[in-house]
């Protein structure tokens, strides 16, 4: 390492970072949380320059979502978990790091980031390089299973069975962990997107009334349900009538929303019980004492860990703040990163 490199270091604030399709954390070890942002990017049109010297990034770029004129282009950089636009998603990377440095020089920090476990050598490559082009010194990759675990605080270090479900923006991991490494796993490009697309389509082919991803995503935290709720609930959905072309409003029921979003829950409970399906019998037979944990913001849903439950036969349960629960297991993470940087060091990169 280069010695200017290494002053540089001891001057930057290790961090550990869940690069999330719909929002990405920063954890800092005896900090905890200290960026959540979406991973939203606003751009000139027609170039990769971020609007406002750098700042229409995260929130301030959320805001402008679908509400933008033709001179900008709002982009997500992440898709299904995955780097989609390199450049962007290195100057978002970059934004996020200075701003927790609150400085704009010197900035050279170890980076633990969390990954889907279904992507490929190549795509980790992309992450790799994007968090070294922002300007991290060293970069480091877990598991969003791994990660998860331990942000919820399972035991995945003994020789016992532990069940995370992380149901995030882009992708669902699903894993069994033993002996601090995964068993088994299914990651699933099916998560809280591919619902939000769901409510939208299901109120343009029942309502002829269009609508935005972003009010698709109010109504799924406002009525979402993935089992019956003792009391069913209303809301208002104002649009743009697919017909006519003027703006309408209609009112919508909870019972409707869980019938949009049943196919995409249906995937997710596949994966759960082909996950459980590959697990050995001596696992499995501790899953029924330790049970399953579901981390995410798709965990959300009304009634989600009900019906889990119920088509399961374990006992399940949500994490505490199930939201940051990766971005908090890569913060503890970076507190032994010597010690465990031979297993978080990704030896497919090497090739």
């Amino acid at each position: 390492m280069h010695p200017i490199d290494y002053l540089l270091g001891l001057a930057s604030t290790d961090m550990g970072i869940d690069l999330g399709t719909a929002n990405t954390l920063v954890c800092i070890p005896d900090e905890g949380i200290v960026l959540f942002e979406p991973s939203v990017v606003a751009i000139q049109n027609g170039t990769n320059k971020i609007l406002l010297n750098g700042n229409a990034v995260g929130q301030a770029a959320k805001a402008m979502l679908e509400k933008a004129p033709g001179s900008i282009s709002v982009v997500r950089p992440m898709k299904n978990g995955v780097i989609a636009d390199f450049d962007i998603t290195e100057a978002m990377l970059k934004y996020f790091i200075l701003k927790v440095h609150k400085r704009k020089w010197g900035v050279r920090p170890r980076v633990v980031i969390a990954i889907p476990s279904g992507i490929t050598a190549v795509e980790k490559r992309a992450v790799v390089s994007s968090a070294e082009r922002a300007g991290a010194r060293e970069v480091f990759l877990i598991s969003e299973p791994k990660a998860a675990a331990i942000g919820a605080g399972l035991p995945v270090g003994e020789p016992v069975a532990s069940m995370i479900v992380d149901i995030g923006g882009g992708t669902t991991e699903v894993a069994v962990i033993s002996l601090g490494d995964i068993f088994t796993h299914q990651s699933l490009r099916v998560a809280g997107d591919h619902m939000d697309v769901a409510i939208a389509q299901f109120i343009r082919r029942t309502y002829s009334l269009d609508i935005g991803l972003r009010t698709a995503e109010n109504i799924k935290i406002e009525v979402g349900s993935a089992y019956p709720l003792e009391e069913e609930i209303t809301v208002e959905v104002r649009g743009r009538d697919a017909v006519a072309g003027l703006p309408r409003a209609i009112t919508i029921t909870s019972e409707e929303i869980r019938e949009a979003l049943a196919s995409t829950i249906e995937s997710i409970m596949d994966a759960i019980k082909k996950t459980l399906e590959k697990a050995s019998p001596e696992l499995a037979s501790d899953l029924l004492t330790t049970g399953l944990v579901m981390v995410g913001g798709g965990v959300m849903i009304r009634g989600f860990d009900k019906l889990v439950a119920e088509e399961t036969g374990l006992p399940v349960r949500i994490a505490e703040d199930p939201i940051t629960a990766v971005a908090r297991g890569t913060g503890i993470l970076l507190e032994y990163v010597d010690l465990y940087k031979d297993v978080l060091w990704d030896k497919e990169l090497e090739s």
